[in-house]
């Protein structure tokens, strides 16, 4: 009877609870399934990623550092188009390139390269193909994956297929119109480079950063005016202090010290007017002396005989020099003191302090030294600008309580001709710990002076036995009567251990030597680096050998040789040939965005120099670029750059804004500047993405330039413009 209840009682509550049951078991055997497919995946659901950086791939040396376009990441995707699209598909619209060998003009180039003619034939869009569309495609392609493979940064590097493959085929123009449909697939990456770490040792790393979005308002307008400025047409906003104050006027041109507000005013033409520079070679012997006219020059003139005044011109006579006997007497005489100094072999790369005689760096020029002057703006007459329209690189930096912009150990050789540093002030020491800072382990100084102070003497008999220098020569020339003394750093630190006294004091092993932006000069002695993977524990190859070598320290030397070949690639095919560029009239360039100087180098060859600019907050390179023997400075391009108006002839700009995108307050500050730093007549390179490419474009036009061309794919592009003669 029991039994035969129980089997009722059962059925009814199974009735009842059976939906629970059943959808109990349902979870349980749902979480048993995700806990095995957990273990024996390679995905966790209780995990998330928390960054993409290890997503992008290696670059290859083999394949040039391109990477394939499965890694691109983007906000945006721009649909690509098919190659038979029509000519009137363009980056912006613009004025059509018309017949056959019609050059550029304020227009605009096809997104897509032109199909290549049937048996190798040429009409007018084919010639256009071979021209414009191989002139940029080798530099839209690859470059920002290049920029972050070379110097090894996490990033979403993406990009396209190899850029020079088809570069042999019997027919030429089929040998240029299939480089251009190889090469005409644009880099699309995402541009974000990592902030460089600010340093605790010292200085104040000046960090100015806006909230995300558009680097430009497309919408916004812009009516410029001129700035009114007692330098005038000389302004060099953060170094010609403009405050009416007393008490600034006494440090005036002393340190770096930006105006508060942005600058925003175009710089006037010199008062009687500015005309089209002389031509390298020639600039070398003659310059237009309105062009660099101010009245410290013109009392300057008078005293000297080195330079002269000849009609319109400011002459430089071979044979005439500050010092007596000429300039090259006073170098054989160098040569001669330290006959281990061989300019042109192992001395390559000298920092002249104290910009006097340009003649100096035309005359080492021409032994293959490349002089970097450096124009201390101290209210004396400074003659950096002289320099720089000579053809001759110089950069305007004041040297009295922050460091020099230059990385540790990289001068071969500094000189300092009457430099006008008082080595009996309080502040000599500094001065000369931050010498021995740049100067390169085993490098020399030189000093000379025409009329030496016995206090001057004293100090420096103290100061370098200090910090170890050893004195090589020490004599006064009979035939131009100036006193030389050539001093050689130490080249190993165990000769800091013999001094009796340990002052200055060696650094802190935490201590950055290469920190120079806004850093304060120290009071201790960096000790000399001594292991292979050190930059500066060994003396670099010589010139030309220098140029590609790369030594145990520089990592990634496979994407550095990559990088190499990448530029010389984009510099022969593109920026050389199919830009419209007359190169005779180039000669001082500045590389706004240098990364290991590939760009610089494939330049080589050519009658010019480059600034490399190796911006603050980006990864530091620049001790590469001087290791390879080219010049740079470190600079944040969201201040005024350290030189004269009307400095450069072409300014390059590789993705320089997108970088910038979240640092700077107002990137049109940055536009300003380099309308302040082109000559008239000069001209500008600008790679970026297209939603920054296509305000910029307007922007330029409002200042009267005029955009030769314009190129774009996908999101990236190129535009080059020329700067005109327009004031407001």
């Amino acid at each position: 009877m029991a039994i035969g209840r129980i089997g009722p009682q059962v059925k009814r509550s199974y009735q009842s609870y059976g939906f629970f049951v059943k959808l109990s078991a349902t979870v349980v055997l749902g979480l048993c399934f995700v806990i095995v497919w957990s273990v024996f995946s390679n995905y966790s659901v209780t995990s998330q990623r928390e960054t993409f950086d290890d997503i992008a791939e290696p670059v290859s040396a083999k394949s040039n550092g391109k990477v394939s376009n499965s890694q691109v990441h983007s906000d945006k995707i721009v649909p690509k188009k098919e190659k038979n699209d029509s000519v009137e598909q363009r980056f912006k619209s613009g004025l059509d390139l018309g017949d056959e060998g019609k050059k550029i003009n304020n227009g605009s180039v096809p997104l897509n390269p032109v199909k290549k003619p049937e048996n190798g034939g040429g009409g007018g869009d084919a010639k256009l193909s071979k021209k414009d569309d191989e002139s940029k495609t080798g530099e839209d392609e690859g470059s920002e994956v290049e920029e972050e493979e070379v110097i090894g940064e996490k990033g979403g590097n993406e990009g396209s297929d190899g850029e020079g493959d088809a570069t042999a085929t019997a027919n030429a123009d089929a040998n240029a119109n299939e480089s251009v449909e190889e090469d005409a697939n644009f880099i699309n990456a995402e541009d974000l480079d990592q902030e460089a770490p600010e340093e605790e040792s010292g200085g104040s790393q000046r960090v100015n950063r806006k909230a995300s979005g558009p680097v430009f308002d497309p919408k916004k307008r812009y009516t410029w005016k001129l700035c009114n400025t007692r330098s005038k047409h000389n302004y060099i906003p953060c170094i010609d202090i403009e405050s009416a104050t007393g008490r600034l006027q006494g440090y005036r041109h002393r340190e770096r010290s930006c105006p508060r507000s942005a600058v925003m005013c175009l710089v006037p033409l010199p008062h009687d007017g500015y005309r089209t520079p002389v031509r390298w070679p020639e600039s070398k012997g003659k310059i237009l002396y309105k062009n660099v006219e101010h009245p410290k020059l013109a009392a300057y003139i008078k005293t000297q005989d080195w330079l002269v005044e000849s009609g319109d011109y400011l002459t430089f006579p071979q044979n005439q020099s500050v010092f007596k006997g000429g300039v090259q007497h006073y170098l054989d005489s160098i040569e001669e003191m330290v006959p281990d100094i061989e300019l042109g072999k192992n001395i390559h790369i000298v920092l002249d302090i104290g910009c006097k005689d340009s003649s100096f760096t035309a005359s080492l020029l021409e032994k293959g030294v490349l002089t970097l002057t450096l124009g201390l703006k101290d209210d004396l007459v400074d003659l950096a600008q002289v320099a720089l329209e000579r053809g001759f690189p110089a950069v305007v930096s004041p040297l009295a309580t922050r460091r020099l912009p230059f990385p540790s150990g990289v001068f071969d050789a500094i000189h300092c001709g009457e430099c006008s540093i008082s080595w009996h002030s309080n502040g000599a020491t500094k001065i000369i710990l931050e010498m021995n800072r740049i100067l390169r382990p085993g490098g020399y100084f030189i000093l000379s002076t025409k009329h030496g102070s016995i206090e001057a003497e004293e100090a420096l008999s103290t100061l370098t036995p200090s910090i170890c220098w050893n004195i090589l020569a020490d004599k006064t020339d009979e035939l131009s009567d100036i006193g030389m003394k050539i001093y050689q750093m130490p080249e190993e630190n165990n000769i800091y251990e013999l001094r009796r006294k340990k002052v200055p004091p060696l650094c802190k092993e935490n201590e950055n030597p290469d920190f120079a932006w806004y850093a304060p000069l120290k009071t201790c002695l960096h000790t000399v680096p001594e292991a292979i993977e050190q930059h500066g524990a060994e003396w670099p190859a010589e010139w030309p050998k220098r140029l590609h070598t790369f030594p145990e320290w520089m990592n990634n030397r496979e994407k550095l040789t990559a990088d190499s070949e990448h530029w010389k690639s984009i510099v022969n095919k593109s920026y050389l040939v199919g830009m419209d560029i007359d190169w005779s009239t180039i000669r001082n360039i500045l590389d706004m965005k240098a990364i290991s100087g590939g760009f610089a180098a494939a330049l080589s060859d050519q009658n010019v120099w480059v600034m490399n600019v190796v911006p603050v907050h980006a990864p530091d390179t620049l001790p590469i670029i001087f290791e390879r023997g080219l010049l740079g400075v470190y600079h944040d391009w969201c201040e005024s750059f350290g030189s004269y108006p009307r400095s450069y002839d072409l300014l390059h700009a590789d993705h320089l804004f997108s970088r910038l995108k979240n640092r700077c307050k107002q990137a049109i500050v940055i536009v300003v500047e380099m309308d302040r730093l082109l000559r008239p007549g000069g001209w500008v390179i600008i790679r970026d993405k297209v939603e920054i490419l296509n305000p910029l474009e307007e922007i330029l036009r409002s200042l009267h330039w005029e955009i030769r061309m314009t190129f774009a794919q996908d999101r990236e592009g190129i535009l080059t413009a020329q700067k005109t003669m327009w004031r407001p």
